[in-house]
């Protein structure tokens, strides 16, 4: 009989078991965009936005994305969750496809996970100023040229929200194939960003040496009203007070004198002049002595110049001086009241807390928010989930086809350009080598410059060993300045204001170098006629 109690007991159990690795295979969202977006996501009806979004197949598949479908253009669009996903408990995955089908010069290609809105808020005026937990995903232009992470926390004393960025975050893929990205939240404060489910960056939420500024303040700080002494000396050396010039320095001798024993070449044809009138040149028939002024010949070389060693009058060369020693100045010794670079004192900083965790914020809505000066920026399969497999699934299923298809038609262009598959093959481990060398801590400061260096190597690959040599010498630059000392590179503070693309200084210029070019013919036109010149410009 007992045997009978327990069985039943045992089956509930394999169906609770089974029911929940059911739901935990479900993604917490999910967006494939088979069907149109009209309905479903809330393109933004505010004025700066005039981008127009379109439900449009990627290039070479049967597959639907979301398309940017203009240049030039800010774009908006957000999709309100059905249930705020919590990012506190357990795992979360960040995940989407992005396929630049033109490239990317200047724009960005990034999603916005909204936190829940203020009261009222409604997804027609999602803008730059709607509030976000995280920001993630490609962004390139001018210097900039990473894939963004970006936490906004909450500071629980001072209660305002700061940008947290990631340090050294990976760089943009160059080319036009679909790239899927990942971002792994981990319960233990890791975080881990792929492509193409590559692990490209490791970081911990909590170190200082992963995120600028780090989520946990700094203990103490310098105290704001902390004044300099008056009498503080901050000079290391000083000038000797007791040195004195010695009476032969002669101050006033100048750097250079003629040189005595210079001798004028023979031959040497002091008569003649360096340039003479052009014997063959006649005045325009259409010259006006009265509007053009006296016609003159233009000038030429003396011919007889060419064979003399010289022409006109010859004076004596100039050499150093021998005697010349130039201001004199005593001799620095060490300041007997040096005390040091001043800074004022640490005090106990306000706004210090302790963190065991993050404290995110829900994911409420996803938005896309962006100011790109390229078109064909194609978004698709948007995934949340909370298990590192569904995503890898996914990935599987979803991305990994379209990249495997356009891949081979990359290497079929490339046969057909008369590039062999083994040196493409070759070029292109040298150049994801370069990108991974540009992702080294350390180079960090010179970021910008060796990622310059290797994308002008992939639009000239027949330079790759040039490129090769170049990023060794900026790496050997580095490290002799490490070893031996130098100015350091000065670390760009990060901006806590919301990320925009440097394509807003493009665009903010009023009208286009066409119409510019335009509006000067226009005054040329209307300006009196001007002198023209009587000679030749030497």
């Amino acid at each position: 009989m007992g045997r009978w109690q327990i069985a039943p007991r045992f089956l509930l159990l394999l169906i609770a078991s089974f029911v929940l690795q059911i739901w935990a295979s479900d993604p917490l969202f999910y967006e494939s965009f088979d069907d149109t977006f009209e309905g479903r996501w809330i393109v933004s009806e505010k004025e700066d936005y005039t981008g127009v979004w379109k439900h449009s197949k990627s290039e070479g598949h049967e597959d639907y994305g979301l398309l940017v479908s203009e240049k030039a253009r800010k774009y908006a669009i957000v999709k309100e969750l059905d249930e705020p996903v919590t990012l506190k408990d357990g795992t979360v995955v960040l995940q989407y496809e992005v396929r630049l089908q033109n490239g990317l010069e200047c724009g960005g290609a990034y999603l916005k996970y909204l936190r829940p809105q203020e009261a009222g808020w409604i997804p027609k005026e999602f803008d730059n100023e709607s509030p976000y937990a995280i920001m993630f995903g490609p962004d390139k232009c001018g210097s900039t040229n990473k894939v963004h992470f970006i936490l906004k926390h909450k500071n629980p004393k001072s209660g305002k929200f700061i940008e947290h960025h990631l340090k050294y975050p990976p760089s943009v893929p160059s080319d036009k194939l679909t790239h899927v990205y990942t971002a792994v939240l981990k319960p233990d404060n890791e975080l881990k960003i792929l492509i193409d489910g590559e692990e490209k960056k490791k970081a911990d939420f909590l170190s200082a040496d992963d995120f600028e500024p780090a989520l946990i303040p700094p203990k103490t700080i310098p105290d704001p009203d902390d004044k300099k002494p008056e009498d503080w000396d901050e000079r290391p050396k000083i000038p000797d007070p007791d040195a004195v010039k010695p009476d032969d320095w002669d101050e006033d001798a100048p750097p250079e004198i003629e040189d005595e024993d210079a001798i004028k070449p023979e031959g040497w044809l002091d008569d003649e002049p360096e340039e003479i009138d052009d014997p063959e040149a006649t005045k325009p028939e259409d010259w006006d002595d009265e509007e053009d002024g006296e016609w003159e010949a233009p000038k030429i070389d003396n011919p007889k110049c060419e064979a003399a060693p010289g022409c006109g009058e010859w004076t004596r060369p100039m050499k150093k001086n021998p005697a010349y020693k130039g201001k004199w100045h005593a001799p620095l010794i060490d300041n007997p009241n040096y005390k040091g670079i001043w800074k004022p004192q640490e005090i106990p900083n306000p706004d210090y807390f302790e963190l065991e965790k993050p404290d995110f914020e829900p994911i409420a809505s996803i938005g896309m928010e962006i100011w790109t000066m390229q078109d064909g920026i194609l978004f698709d399969n948007i995934l949340i989930a909370s298990d590192e497999k569904i995503a890898e699934s996914y990935r599987e299923k979803s991305w990994k086809p379209k990249y495997e298809v356009e891949k081979e038609k990359q290497k079929a262009e490339e046969a057909a350009a008369g590039i062999s598959d083994g040196l493409s093959g070759f070029q292109k481990k040298v150049f994801d080598g370069l990108y991974k060398i540009a992702d080294i801590p350390f180079l960090g400061a010179y970021k910008i410059k060796i990622i310059d260096i290797i994308e002008k190597g992939e639009k000239q690959p027949n330079l790759t060993i040039g490129i090769l040599v170049s990023v060794v010498v900026v790496i050997a630059t580095v490290i002799i300045k490490i070893l031996f000392g130098g100015k350091k590179p000065v670390a760009q503070s990060t901006p806590t204001t919301e990320p925009k693309s440097d394509a807003a200084t493009e665009a903010d210029v009023p009208g286009s170098s066409a119409e510019k070019e335009e509006e000067n013919e226009k005054e040329d036109a209307s300006a009196p006629r001007p002198r023209r010149s009587t000679r030749r410009e030497t």
